[in-house]
C-alpha cells in the first residue's frame, strides 16, 4: 500500500535519468515524473548513447551517480542493455529499471542475467508504476538514513516528550513516563521509522507476537492508542484512515 505523504518525502531528494528514444513517451513520462520529483533532479535522453553521456556527465559534476535509471530497451546508438553494461562498468550497484514494449519481452532474460530485477511493461500502468517508484525510494530513503538512524540515541518528539532508543523509554521532562508493556512496545513501533504511517495489520503482530494466533481484536489497539492519549495529550498518535497509526514528530 503507497502512503502518499511518505512517497512525496522519499521522492524529494531523488536524482533520475530516463533514457527514452520514443517522443510521445518521453513527453508523458516527463510530465508523470514531475508529478514526483523535482524537475532538477530529472535528465531525459533520446537514446542510450546520449544516456551514457548524461550518465557520465552527472558523475563528474556531483560525484555521484543518479539514484535510479529508467531506461529503454529497443533505442538507435545504444540500445537498453549495452546502456546498462556500461552503466555497470562504473556502478555495479546502480539501481535501474528496464520498461519494455510488448514485443520486446524476448529480450528481457539477457537483463536478468545483468542482475536487473526491476521491469515495467509499456503501455505504462500507473499505479504499478508508483507502487514501484514507492519501493524503490523507500530503500534509497532507509538506506542512506542507515547510519544515521543506527547512531541517534533519543528522539525528540516535540517540546517536552523524548524518546530514548537504547532504553526503550518515553520521558517527559526529562521524567521517564510509566508506561505498559504493549504501550511502549507500540511507540517503539511507531517511532522506529518516524513519519511513517504503520498499518495494524503490521502493529498488531508485534505487540501481540506472544499470542498471534489467536484472534485479536483491531478495538484492543484502539483501547492502547486511546490510552496513551489520554495518559499522554502531547504525543500526537495520528490515525491516518484506512492507512494506520504514526506519531507526528516536531
Amino acid at each position: 500500500m503507497v502512503d502518499y505523504i511518505l512517497l512525496e518525502q522519499y521522492c524529494k531528494d531523488i536524482s533520475i535519468l530516463f533514457v527514452e528514444d520514443d517522443k510521445s513517451i518521453r513527453k508523458e513520462m516527463k510530465d508523470l515524473l514531475k508529478e514526483l520529483f523535482f524537475e532538477k533532479h530529472i535528465t531525459i535522453a533520446n537514446d542510450g548513447k546520449e544516456g551514457f553521456l548524461k550518465y557520465q556527465e552527472y558523475f563528474e559534476t556531483n560525484n555521484k551517480t543518479f539514484d535510479i535509471v529508467l531506461t529503454d530497451v529497443k533505442m538507435p546508438k545504444m540500445d537498453g542493455l549495452e546502456l546498462i553494461k556500461k552503466i555497470y562498468e562504473q556502478n555495479p550497484n546502480q539501481l535501474i529499471v528496464v520498461l519494455s514494449g510488448e514485443s520486446e519481452t524476448h529480450h528481457l532474460i539477457s537483463f536478468v542475467n545483468l542482475g536487473i530485477s526491476y521491469f515495467l511493461e509499456k503501455p505504462l500502468n500507473y499505479d504499478e508504476f508508483i507502487e514501484l517508484i514507492y519501493t524503490l525510494t523507500n530503500k534509497i530513503y532507509e538506506q542512506n538514513n542507515l547510519n544515521k538512524k543506527i547512531n541517534i540515541e533519543e528522539i525528540n518528539i516535540n517540546d517536552n516528550l523524548i524518546w530514548n532508543t537504547k532504553t526503550k523509554q518515553l520521558l517527559k521532562d526529562n521524567n521517564y513516563i510509566k508506561l505498559t508493556k504493549k504501550e511502549n512496545l507500540l511507540i517503539e513501533t511507531l517511532l522506529k521509522t518516524p513519519k511513517k504511517t504503520h498499518s495494524v495489520e503490521e502493529i498488531i503482530p508485534i505487540l501481540w507476537e506472544d499470542s498471534f494466533n489467536k484472534e485479536v481484536d483491531v478495538k484492543n489497539l484502539k483501547n492502547i492508542v486511546s490510552r496513551l492519549r489520554k495518559k499522554i495529550p502531547e504525543l500526537n498518535i495520528e490515525n491516518i484512515y484506512s492507512l494506520g497509526y504514526r506519531i507526528n514528530i516536531l
